[in-house]
């Protein structure tokens, strides 16, 4: 595919809001070394970049795993968990590439990594020893398990912990097995947690006169936190929550209804004026009395006879029928989306949720917004995913190495470049 400079794109056609190149985020000032690989490292750095720090991505020789997590051939995860960052590509098992690490890493603030734990200590990273040289520096470990415990050691793959977490223990139908997420999950949680810890981190150290510290994120702490009181819930009843697919075992009816065009809507009537406002819209009005139905326990308990009656309704209609239909009698309802008419939706257009951004090699590329919004420091997309080793010079010059040094380190194999 032919590259597109990306300077000789005409700005305009992008949302000036959150695609500038010249902005300065309310992070400018703070370096981060990234050594981390896949996707909740990436994850946490690139909210990082969006709001203005620098982040130096160190990549190995075939670059970042997530560039192998194409589709059609396109770095589709790449191109977007890696703007605004900076590439590195360095041979992280020669001894001279670790000392120019260990350099690198007293110009930054923060040191992001998720190799298995030992790992930075047999590079001789340890945190002990990167705090006797740069004691305010930031240090987040990322793992699937923790740096500590007895599962510590074991490969920290998001899909084992969706597993062991109790996620897919309730997710799913009844009457199949449990059901894993078709998305990087465990993965997105690790992330937003880990950039909230950095910044809290970050604030003790600049603000409040505090040392650096290290950062302890595993992918499984994070999804468990997410998932609620089960511990409570398991201690107060003694049963396990059982599966049962869209639907609550807190309220009803909660389901995903099929629509006479084949689509889904969503609908929650999980308050007792909701539920007896549904009643009424669907012409049941005498379900509002009715002993099956009059409370929530009530419709918890007699759930498939009360969903047989509200699918029964919904199927008579289509998506956008139904969604017209209940939003005029104010019953709580959505469609149920994918992504072509994601793309299409007035509110997802209006809010720009998903927009075009510039890109090197496509001339410019659909990606969500840089989140959060922030109404006086917002953040912004600067630059596009880089090109493996785009910023060696850049990066090491930091460290003194010029342009001879430099083309003695590409000849012996210690750095990299995407032609090399």
């Amino acid at each position: 595919m032919q590259e597109v400079e990306v300077n000789a794109l005409s700005e305009s056609k992008f949302h000036k809001a959150d695609y500038d190149r010249d902005t300065v985020g309310p992070l400018n000032g703070i370096r981060v070394l990234d050594l981390s690989r896949l996707f909740a490292g990436n994850a946490l750095t690139q909210m990082l970049g969006d709001f203005g720090a620098e982040v130096i991505k160190v990549e190995p020789k075939e670059g970042d795993t997530l560039r192998a997590w194409q589709t059609q051939g396109i770095e589709t995860n790449w191109k977007l968990y890696a703007r605004n960052k900076k590439s590195l590509a360095l041979n992280l098992r020669h001894e001279y590439a670790q000392k120019l690490l260990r350099h690198l890493v007293e110009t930054c603030h923060v040191l992001v990594e998720s190799f298995r734990p030992g790992t930075l200590e047999k590079m001789g990273l340890a945190p002990e020893q990167l705090h006797r040289r740069h004691p305010k520096l930031v240090i987040v470990r990322i793992s699937g398990w923790g740096q500590e415990g007895p599962y510590s050691h074991r490969p920290g793959f998001g899909t084992l912990i969706e597993g062991i977490s109790g996620f897919a223990s309730f997710n799913g139908f009844p009457d199949r097995e449990p059901v894993l997420p078709p998305f990087y999950m465990a993965d997105a949680f690790a992330g937003s947690y880990g950039a909230t810890a950095t910044m809290i981190a970050l604030r003790n150290s600049e603000k409040l006169g505090g040392i650096g510290q290290v950062i302890d994120v595993s992918l499984l702490d994070p999804l468990f936190h997410v998932l609620g009181p089960q511990a409570a819930n398991y201690r107060l009843t003694g049963t396990v929550k059982p599966r049962v697919g869209s639907r609550s075992t807190n309220s009803g009816p909660r389901n995903a209804y099929r629509t006479k065009d084949d689509r889904y809507v969503s609908l929650s009537a999980s308050t007792q004026k909701m539920a007896e406002r549904l009643f009424r819209s669907i012409g049941r009005e005498d379900l509002i009395n009715n002993p099956k139905f009059a409370t929530n326990a009530a419709r918890v308990k007699n759930v498939d006879e009360l969903d047989n009656i509200v699918a029964d309704f919904i199927s008579q209609r289509t998506q956008a029928e139904n969604v017209a239909f209940f939003e005029a009698a104010e019953v709580t309802i959505g469609p149920i989306y994918d992504i072509s008419q994601i793309i299409e939706d007035p509110h997802f257009i209006e809010r720009g949720i998903i927009r075009e951004y510039p890109d090197n090699e496509m001339g410019s590329f659909p990606m969500h917004t840089v989140l959060p919004r922030l109404s006086a420091t917002p953040g912004s997309i600067r630059t596009p995913a880089p090109a493996l080793g785009a910023h060696n010079r850049e990066v090491l010059a930091k460290v003194g190495i010029d342009e001879h040094a430099y083309r003695k380190l590409l000849e012996s194999g210690i750095v990299f470049e995407a032609s090399t």
